[in-house]
């Protein structure tokens, strides 16, 4: 229950407006029905008598129809908006949440599995508890007017209808939690279905597909695994379906009985005409409300369970958190030392930094080098702060940087990483990213890098104002050294104190070398730059 109350509260912080309009409309389309039966029987039992038409009963059954019509549109207008509106709701709580978690999280095969079942439903989930939620409440408003009318022909047709529609409760409920298993049990599978059908259609893999025919081999794959699910679903659907067919059964027997009953009282002269058909009409229509009575509560089992992944996924917390009173950052860095550190990635088996030392200084170059695996990059994420180290400690001007709030530790750096973004913005708009991605900033002219850094714009049909990859109209594709050359420029224009340029130099020709490396010069006066490379 606390799970569909959250989620309540969780459509209607949405659009408040549009959730208490589908509860009116549900109100009025409950009750429009049973007036509209109680007016058919009057039509029904006039006619029979030989009295005089009824037009304005005809009327009052016309304008009840039209009405439901109107509220069933305005219904579905009223729908598609709600709809709009949470699905940018919920867009913005899952994006939300994704920025605040860790960087330890995404080396996470389990936190993976987490947000794409939560990316799964949060889409449709959440309207549908509330679907079914209205779909209950306008079901039981239906289902007692039906009861007040038949239990005038008898207790027992009440009874019979009821009973008839225990069976489909029960294995819709079985259905769901049968189903919701299965995709949690194989949410990898699923996953490694959606990478291979990515890998066919992204362009990053294209010419890799193509220079080594890897297509069908993909393709092999998308489909081995596509069939394990499908024949698995399969398998569940076959095994529902005949008791689906069962349900039905009951269902039939216990209508021929209602219907042979009712026929009986007609014959006997127990019930008029009028009160035959009303009461037919109310039986019929009581099963199909009973229907949707069981079909609500069980979806909403179903999606409460569904719920439950969003809500897991909500429910994660940072490990990196800001000190309850955290410090003032210097304007300017005089030093920066890693203490005695040792730290591995969260799941490994080894030490990727085992008592490590290291200071560098305001006015120099420090050289981090090594080969591969080293655990360059990672002394980079440990000053950032994305992770923490199991033992040692990194200083910024002898302070614990666990004492600094870690958005504001990390304003202090421009960065280029060793797997840079390339943004399908333009060059100024991915240029200006470094100075935090203001809309002012955006619109301002390219400043606090070397022009010649970027020599090639010019070259380019908009200059700076190129939109760069082919992903959209209009787009321009670069090479990987003139990439890199724009994540440097980013770098360049954060005006931090502390510059951490991971491999600057990996995509670029010789001459490119040698103007970075005099940029570089030229800025050690004022900052400390952490350099890594590789050992030759």
């Amino acid at each position: 229950m606390k799970s569909l109350l959250s989620t309540l509260r969780l459509v209607h912080s949405a659009c408040p407006r549009s959730f208490w309009m589908r509860v009116i409309y549900v109100v009025i389309q409950s009750v429009l029905p049973l007036a509209g039966l109680f007016v058919l029987k009057l039509l029904v039992d006039a006619v029979t008598d030989g009295r005089d038409f009824p037009l304005s009963m005809l009327a009052v059954f016309c304008v009840l129809f039209l009405v439901g019509r109107i509220v069933s549109a305005l219904n579905a207008i009223n729908n598609d908006y709600l709809s709009q509106r949470l699905t940018d709701h919920l867009a913005d709580l899952l994006q939300r949440q994704s920025a605040t978690l860790d960087m330890q999280y995404y080396d996470n095969p389990a936190y993976h599995d987490t947000l794409h079942r939560a990316q799964q439903e949060a889409s449709v989930r959440p309207l549908q508890v509330l679907n079914n939620i209205m779909a209950l409440g306008g079901s039981l408003l239906s289902i007692a007017g039906v009861v007040a009318l038949l239990v005038a022909a008898s207790w027992w047709v009440v009874v019979v209808m009821v009973v008839a529609v225990v069976p489909a409760f029960v294995v819709r409920l079985y259905k769901a939690r049968r189903i919701y298993r299965f995709r949690r049990d194989n949410t990898q599978l699923y996953r490694r279905t959606t990478y291979y059908g990515s890998l066919l259609t992204s362009r990053g893999a294209a010419m890799e597909l193509r220079t080594y025919r890897l297509a069908s081999l993909f393709r092999a794959r998308f489909v081995a695994s596509r069939r394990r699910l499908v024949a698995t679903l399969l398998r569940i659907s076959r095994r529902l379906g005949m008791l689906d067919v069962l349900c039905a059964v009951v269902e039939a027997v216990a209508m021929f009985s209602v219907v042979a009953l009712l026929i009986r009282g007609a014959l006997v002269g127990a019930l008029t005409v009028g009160s035959f058909v009303m009461l037919f009409e109310a039986f019929r229509r009581g099963q199909g409300y009973l229907t949707s009575l069981v079909g609500a509560i069980s979806g909403l089992y179903d999606n409460r369970l569904f719920m439950g992944n969003l809500y897991e996924f909500l429910a994660l917390r940072p490990t990196i958190m800001a000190p309850a009173d955290p410090l003032a950052l210097p304007d300017t860095v005089n030093v920066i030392e890693f203490r005695d550190v040792t730290f591995r990635y969260p799941g490994m088996d080894r030490d990727v930094l085992t008592h490590y030392n290291l200071t560098a200084r305001r006015g120099e170059v420090t050289r981090i080098d090594g080969c591969n695996g080293y655990g360059k990059s990672t002394l980079l994420k440990l000053l950032l702060r994305f992770y923490d180290p199991d033992q040692g400690v990194v200083l910024l001007d002898g302070v614990d940087i666990r004492r600094f709030a870690p958005d504001a530790l990390r304003s202090r750096f421009g960065v280029l990483f060793q797997d840079f973004m390339r943004y399908a913005l333009t060059v100024r708009e991915n240029v200006n990213l470094g100075r935090g991605g203001d809309a002012a900033d955006l619109d301002s002219t390219i400043e606090g890098c070397d022009q010649g850094l970027l020599d090639f714009v010019g070259r380019m049909p908009e200059g700076d104002r190129s939109l760069l990859t082919r992903l959209f109209d209009g787009g321009n594709e670069l090479s990987m050294g003139q990439w890199q050359r724009v994540a440097l420029a980013r770098a360049l224009v954060s005006d931090a104190p502390v510059l951490l340029l991971d491999e600057p130099t990996a995509w670029l020709d010789a001459e490119s070398r040698r103007q970075v490396a005099d940029i570089i010069e030229g800025l050690k006066k004022d900052k400390i730059i952490l350099l890594v490379t590789h050992s030759q």
